[in-house]
């Protein structure tokens, strides 16, 4: 069995660690590759993944959105986002999936994280966001997107409510928001290199529930700030871990070793300071 990572960059992918991990610890002959693929090599690279026998591969960025013309069966949950991050190859047919939603709400759920009732901001209106926001559509959220481009988040509120969630929209700045907020979740690249983050964050409810999508560095500036608000904070690691064990499940139609691919991930992030 064969699967991999394909998206650009992939280098510093923590993925195949994890996924090894699990095969091994399941006795199964399977490996897991990192294949550079660029969005204008897209249609080749499907061509090399089928006929050099690869069963499924994970997609990352930035070609998430770009993959689903050449899908051939889309899962209700890539309908939903409009995203896959997960391909089965299934009686010679692409079948594609997306993890990123369902493996963010089960990271919050193994924290003891609950839903009903709480109100949610998302910051930023990207991939990763839309996945998350479709996911919560389902759940009795009240949920708030932000984005530096209003009309971005503008979009993404409209789907989230067409999907039966309840959703409104606005500019990425400080508002009566941040004393309310029970759920906030920072979807953004600010941060991945140390930067500081933009958003004065004062006033932020100090019960609130903070996560960065970002896990290296495994302490960010947005972490850092929520975190002295009285915050508990939380990087993407976990969310990483779930998607992955989600696109496991996924491709071997069995229970993934949680705890096993966990520590994989903890080690390897602990020996790859230059992760991404």
């Amino acid at each position: 069995m064969k699967y991999a990572i394909i998206g650009y960059p992939v280098e510093h992918s923590l993925s195949p660690k994890m996924h090894e991990a699990g095969f091994k610890a399941a006795g199964l002959p399977a490996t897991y590759d990192r294949i550079t693929v660029q969005p204008t090599q897209l249609a080749e690279s499907i061509g090399y993944l089928k006929n050099n026998g690869y069963d499924g591969w994970n997609v990352t960025y930035p070609l998430k959105e770009k993959i689903i013309p050449y899908m051939d069966v889309l899962t209700s949950e890539a309908q939903r986002i409009g995203a896959v991050n997960t391909v089965k190859v299934q009686n010679g047919r692409l079948v594609g999936h997306n993890t990123d939603g369902g493996g963010f709400i089960q990271a919050l759920l193994s924290k003891g994280f609950v839903f009903e009732g709480k109100e949610v901001v998302i910051l930023g209106a990207g991939g990763a966001a839309k996945a998350i926001a479709a996911a919560l559509a389902s759940l009795q959220v009240k949920m708030l997107i932000l984005n530096r481009s209003e009309e971005k988040a503008v979009i993404l509120a409209r789907k989230v409510n067409m999907l039966g969630g309840n959703a409104a929209s606005g500019i990425l700045a400080p508002g009566r928001w941040l004393g309310v907020v029970d759920l906030l979740i920072q979807t953004t690249s600010i941060g991945m290199k140390g930067e500081v983050y933009t958003i004065d964050l004062q006033g932020l409810n100090p019960s609130a529930w903070a996560v960065d999508l970002i896990y290296y560095p495994a302490v960010t500036d947005f972490m850092a700030q929520t975190g002295a608000c009285g915050c508990r904070s939380m990087n993407g690691l976990d969310m990483l871990l779930f998607q992955g064990i989600l696109a496991w499940e996924f491709w071997l139609e069995q229970k993934a070793p949680l705890d096993i691919m966990r520590k994989a991930l903890q080690e390897k992030l602990g020996d790859n300071r230059g992760a991404e």
